[in-house]
């Protein structure tokens, strides 16, 4: 095999398949609230004999933070034995936020029924949290037990080292790999602005995720995605175009196995600025050693 940690990514993919684990059991659960001693670890305790309950507030959440990123396949909650009803329009969401509304959609309970079990199919969502809350006011959340079902999925641009054309403001490149929404990288204004990621070894690339700033959005329009082997930009293949990305919003585009070293997202033309909060990169080793 000749890397360990590829051998220790197929086993664990391996058994996680033959035999799927909730995953939630290894994390750390949180809530915005917690009513009458009914903290949010009631969720993974295994008994449906007790329930979390936060206070009646507004937009009431329980959280788990899976403690590594998973690539999520399946999620499971189940309702109270009474009074189930408070489980009523919660959304579940998986990510890599603590922002609740940053994190992706999986599913909506519109009702469940006392002492009732849904599962929602994630698809493959990759995230750190699996959240749980209800929107508006007036809200109490409780529920009897959470399950995540999925496989380990590293972003392994965390691995890489970052390099970005230009840095405006401090705004370094380091800025989108550290896993806050309140920092991003930040080039002058200048042409065919660039930013990019060494990953250290060369992957078969199946997705990046990029997530971008708060605000003024527009300055990632027209980037382009390459994944390679080179640092000439041109020289390595597209994997996607940003066109247009809301503020805060994250984007996933499908690489299909391409191979490299690299992922580099850049703007040509001149008088360009390009500025992004967070990058992801998802895949598998194809090599292992060094270009």
């Amino acid at each position: 095999w000749g890397d360990e940690s590829v051998v220790d990514d197929f086993l664990l993919t391996f058994i996680h398949y033959i035999f799927p684990e909730n995953v939630a059991l290894r994390g750390k659960s949180s809530q915005s609230s917690t009513y009458a001693g009914s903290g949010p670890e009631c969720a993974l305790d295994g008994s449906l004999n007790s329930w979390t309950h936060t206070n009646d507030q507004t937009n009431p959440w329980w959280r788990v933070d899976l403690l590594k990123v998973y690539r999520v396949n399946r999620v499971t909650i189940t309702n109270r034995p009474s009074l189930g009803s408070r489980i009523n329009g919660a959304v579940i969401r998986i990510g890599n936020f603590l922002d609740i509304y940053s994190n992706t959609i999986c599913g909506v309970i519109s009702t469940l029924g006392d002492g009732a079990t849904a599962t929602f199919s994630c698809g493959g969502m990759v995230g750190r949290y699996m959240v749980v809350h209800i929107p508006g006011s007036r809200k109490t959340l409780s529920l009897v037990e959470a399950g995540v079902y999925g496989t380990l999925a590293e972003n392994v641009a965390l691995r890489g080292k970052s390099s970005q054309s230009s840095t405006y403001a401090g705004s370094g490149p380091e800025c989108a790999l550290d896993g806050s929404l309140n920092s991003w990288t930040h080039t002058n204004d200048q042409t065919n602005p660039w930013w990019r990621v060494d990953l250290l070894k060369v992957y078969r690339v199946n997705r990046v995720t990029i997530t971008n700033r708060p605000s003024l959005g527009s300055r990632i329009n027209g980037a382009v995605i390459r994944i390679g082997n080179f640092l000439d930009i041109y020289s390595n293949t597209i994997c996607g175009v940003i066109s247009t990305l809301g503020n805060s919003a994250t984007a996933t585009f499908s690489c299909g196995g391409m191979v490299g070293r690299y992922m580099v997202v850049h703007i040509p033309g001149s008088r360009k600025t390009l500025s992004l909060v967070e990058a992801g990169v998802y895949g598998t080793l194809a090599g292992n050693s060094l270009l």
